[in-house]
């Protein structure tokens, strides 16, 4: 095409990455140029954009030649080289933890904080995948009734954890279905040797995290730091996150106490406006938030809207994503998308 952005996507053989590269295609991104990335591992694959086969190329320096980066790898590659993209004249979207928490670095979700990209010094963060989701449902509340306290048990997809985590979830489900007279004993000596671990993820619910000092884990902690800075509170945040047995999708179970009562119909008429967010809260014909129904889907599911029976400035809440869209890839376009209308992201690609 003429004109357009020269763009990058660094992992693009990942799970996060390759879909940032569907998505890229779907809504119609102006690209001049597309580059992939990946490890020396995958270079050399090939990755299909707009009918065309796009070889992947190993991480190096040749990032520095595209308009918009977006980054899907580890941590390593946006320490290494998102600060060298805006310095060459770039602006990098970075999907990893690595400097979501830099006072220097925005850290957004276009449908609640866009503000903050003004100013930007070449560095954006996409948050946390649960973070994404659970601050699209909060914004509404909290603008509606203020948010005193906020407690969720999330229930995450081993897509969370990458390609890995996913055929893990397969392997281990064949093989434990091959014995499965031990699941259904419980024979947890037979279920370690199946499963060729202790703690599976099949047919389990675990926290997969790096444990932290304070006995909370990695992604909790996560959850909490980069909730309060999206939404620019100091509202008290508290996370138990857990690893379900899922292949795509998050589910969160959130409980708010808040500083003024709102009851489950007004809960429902501040989310239904909110962009970005679908209710979907009818129980009686089985439509609630699920991860199977958010799967391969934009929206950020939110029902099962539940006042608490003994405190009138309580309420119950479930939220559903995919974490490889809305949680990730998508939210890094929509950031570039939200960049290119506010005329903070020019192209200097040519015909491609």
């Amino acid at each position: 095409m003429v004109g357009g952005l020269r763009v990058a996507v660094i992992g693009a053989t990942g799970v996060v990455g390759g879909a940032m590269v569907r998505i890229l295609e779907e809504r119609g991104f102006p690209i001049a140029s597309l580059r992939l990335f990946a490890t020396a591992r995958s270079a050399g694959r090939t990755v299909m954009f707009c009918g065309k086969a796009v070889l992947v190329e190993e991480t190096g320096d040749g990032v520095l030649e595209s308009d918009l980066v977006l980054f899907a790898g580890g941590d390593d590659a946006s320490r290494r080289l998102a600060w060298a993209v805006a310095e060459a004249g770039g602006v990098a979207v970075d999907n990893s933890s690595t400097w979501r928490m830099d006072p220097r670095v925005p850290l957004v979700v276009p449908e609640v904080n866009a503000a903050a990209l003004h100013g930007h010094q070449g560095v954006i963060a996409n948050p946390n995948c649960v973070a994404a989701a659970l601050v699209m449902a909060l914004k509404p509340i909290h603008d509606a009734a203020g948010i005193r306290r906020c407690i969720v048990a999330t229930y995450q997809s081993v897509s969370g954890g990458g390609a890995d985590n996913m055929r893990a979830l397969l392997e281990q489900s064949r093989t434990l279905l091959e014995a499965s007279d031990a699941l259904e004993t419980g024979d947890a000596d037979r279920i370690t040797a199946a499963a060729g671990t202790p703690s599976p993820v099949a047919f389990n619910v675990r926290p997969q995290w790096r444990w932290e000092p304070d006995g909370e884990t990695e992604e909790e902690n996560k959850i909490v730091a980069e909730t309060r800075k999206i939404l620019a509170t100091n509202i008290p945040v508290s996370v138990t996150a857990m690893r379900v047995p899922v292949m795509v999708g998050h589910t969160l179970v959130v409980y708010l106490d808040l500083d003024r009562p709102l009851g489950p119909d007004a809960a429902r008429a501040a989310l239904q406006g909110a962009r970005g967010v679908e209710v979907l809260d009818d129980p009686s014909a089985d439509l609630v938030p699920t991860p199977l129904l958010a799967a391969g889907r934009d929206p950020v599911y939110v029902g099962r809207f539940r006042a608490d029976r003994f405190d009138p400035r309580g309420l119950s809440l479930v939220v559903c994503s995919d974490n490889l869209r809305k949680g990730a890839a998508l939210n890094a376009v929509q950031i570039a998308e939200y960049l290119l209308s506010a005329g903070m992201l020019r192209g200097r690609g040519e015909t491609a």
